[in-house]
């Protein structure tokens, strides 16, 4: 795999083309002399610290965990993911990368923002920070907060993602009651402007992600209605864009990974699911297409014969002579594709989940629809009316109806938080078909007919630890920590089946 040599380009070496003079390729961002060391040079780099790992190292077993992906014939990379397998090696590097560059760098800027009273980089940093705390607990449960970030303390204590989760919400508020929307902000990539105008709405945005994650475990509906109310949140999506080029180490993450040959490896891994490509097509008894979802097209390349087709999780059809690369369907990206933060639909569709508690179906029902609508304007394509008209709302079945709309919509753009929204509304559920169903491997049969679409379905060969009709819950600590860490929790093996704390039903 390509990985350390990626993040380490990405990071250290973006050049000066890359995004309009931003970072120096001569200067280690990460190490800047001391009459450098200004927030317009560590911004871009913890940015792309975020960006480079957020957007593919967390992506990938995003993709796999979500079941929107299934492995390719010929190569084992990410098998352990689509068996819904993750080991403490394999999360460090994504864990010491969020550390070292993004919260790191991040702290050091809002320091010297606060110091010197800088409020629109103070909350830009505030903002990211809290982002990538976030993901953190969501992928891990508990992480070094409180103690966190003091290089005098070599084993930090791990706080429960519940503290995080509070600590950040008041880093959020104390930066917002800072801020102005005419504030400047350091050089940065993400919306470039030199206000503070966008990075308010991001973090009304992110605030209102953090507190619909909290709201079955917490009572913070007040505080949901007071940011609906405002309505001061992003009307186009939150992402890194127009800021790739087409030269090594300037790509998206996740194409420079999985697609581009820069760094010498021509491995094929990741294929669409059948969970995802026989939820978006739907047939008729004779097998032929009577509705496909237009943006699967834009998620996915056709196979080699022009039909869309799905793997199915746990193996990589290493026996098959049929069902190799051509016979499968690409995810499409590109190198300059966006690294999608927050969407218009992930927004909308927290806003519908808010009105459904409240009862209010017809303000849930037109934000759903406005959340699909949304959807379908990213992908770039239209259709929008026939899925919401085939896709009803349902008050009666709220979770249902938005839980498995956000999977389909966040496949093509953000497959870690479709991971987060499952585990926490319980949508997609697993259906009756197991994986081995859907393709013996002992007789090579392939029956995709089988599956039941809106569903999961248990892989072949499954981690022994999580079982049948369960999704990994966490990840394991990673050793990058834990090994230096006399403070770190223990992973026990039923800990990948406790659900995060907001999950917790």
């Amino acid at each position: 795999m390509k990985k350390l040599a990626i993040l380490s380009t990405i990071i250290l070496g973006m050049t000066v083309a890359s995004c309009d003079s931003y970072l120096d390729i001569n200067q280690d961002p990460n190490s800047p002399t001391e009459e450098n060391m200004t927030p317009s040079i560590m911004l871009p780099a913890a940015e792309m610290g975020l960006a480079s790992t957020y957007g593919n190292l967390l992506r990938i077993p995003g993709g796999y965990f979500s079941q929107h992906y299934a492995h390719m014939f010929g190569t084992s990379n990410y098998v352990d993911y689509s068996q819904f397998t993750m080991s403490p090696v394999r999360s460090s590097t994504a864990y010491s990368q969020l550390n070292r560059v993004a919260l790191k760098n991040l702290k050091t800027i809002m320091n010297m923002a606060e110091k010197n009273e800088e409020w629109g980089t103070f909350l830009a940093a505030t903002t990211l920070r809290c982002f990538t705390l976030q993901a953190m607990v969501d992928c891990y449960g508990s992480v070094p907060y409180s103690e966190a970030l003091d290089i005098s303390n070599s084993s930090p204590h791990y706080d429960e993602g519940s503290v995080v989760y509070e600590g950040i919400l008041n880093e959020l508020n104390n930066a917002l009651a800072k801020a102005n929307a005419n504030d400047m902000v350091a050089t940065n990539f993400l919306f470039k402007g030199q206000n503070a105008a966008n990075w308010i709405k991001f973090a009304n945005a992110l605030k209102l992600k953090i507190l619909s994650r909290m709201s079955n475990v917490s009572a913070v509906d007040a505080q949901i209605g007071a940011i609906i109310s405002e309505g001061n949140l992003p009307t186009a999506d939150v992402a890194y864009a127009g800021c790739w080029q087409n030269e090594t180490g300037q790509m998206n993450p996740y194409y420079s990974e999985e697609f581009s040959t820069s760094f010498g490896s021509t491995q094929i891994n990741v294929t669409a699911n059948i969970a995802l490509v026989g939820t978006m097509q739907l047939k008729d008894g004779n097998g032929d297409v009577v509705y496909e979802d237009p943006r699967l097209a834009a998620f996915f390349d056709t196979n080699s014969s022009g039909v869309f087709t799905g793997g199915v999780s746990g193996t990589n059809f290493s026996t098959s002579a049929d069902l190799k690369a051509a016979y499968w369907c690409r995810p499409k990206i590109a190198y300059n594709s966006p690294v999608y933060l927050i969407t218009v639909a992930e927004t909308e569709f927290f806003i519908a989940e808010y009105f459904a508690k409240k009862n209010d179906a017809a303000q849930a029902a037109a934000h759903y629809a406005a959340a699909v609508e949304a959807s379908f304007a990213s992908a770039g394509v239209g259709g929008a009316a026939e899925y919401i008209s085939r896709n009803p709302y349902d008050q009666g079945n709220y979770k249902k109806v938005l839980g498995i709309a956000k999977w389909v919509a966040l496949a093509g753009v953000n497959n870690f938080e479709s991971w987060c929204e499952l585990r926490r509304l319980r949508y997609p559920a697993f259906g009756t078909v197991t994986g081995s169903q859907l393709y013996n491997v002992d007789t090579d049969v392939y029956s995709p007919q089988l599956y039941q679409p809106g569903t999961l379905y248990t892989p072949i060969q499954v981690n022994g630890n999580i079982g049948s009709n369960h999704v990994i819950e966490r990840w394991p600590y990673a050793s990058s920590s834990t090994s230096s860490n006399g403070n770190a929790p223990v992973f026990e093996n039923a800990d990948y089946l406790k659900p995060i704390f907001w999950a917790q039903q």
